[in-house]
């Protein structure tokens, strides 16, 4: 379980990080979709995680790499927005939102089946 300062730095990035991606020049990274940001080993690591629903499937890992390039930017621009020491190292990882909600919904439809069968 995660502590209470953890969940609030990333509810933190949650609302810094797009503004920082929103800053930049790159037209493929500005406007992306953030969905999760989980943080690790305190605050030095954290997991950003996009939606690449819109991203063609060839063009994801290129998104990826102009995400790495970006990545002191960001830094800077969180840090400069909270008073931290330190500023996670981001790791940026696609994850396609469309087929998380599939997924959940032929989950629940199989628990519902369950349910009618009376297993």
């Amino acid at each position: 379980m995660k502590s209470l300062n953890i969940l609030k730095a990333q509810s933190l990035l949650m609302e810094l990080v797009p503004e920082a991606l929103s800053q930049l020049s790159d037209e493929r990274i500005n406007s992306l979709n953030i969905l999760e940001i989980d943080c690790k080993n305190g605050k030095y690591d954290a997991n950003v995680y996009f939606d690449s629903g819109s991203i063609p499937k060839n063009d994801i890992n290129d998104t990826i790499k102009q995400l790495k390039k970006a990545n002191g930017f960001i830094r800077s621009y969180c840090l400069s927005a909270t008073s931290w020491y330190r500023c996670p190292n981001f790791t940026f990882k696609s994850k396609n939102f469309d087929e998380n909600i599939s997924n959940i919904n032929t989950l629940f439809e199989k628990i519902s089946k369950k349910d009618k069968n009376g297993v």
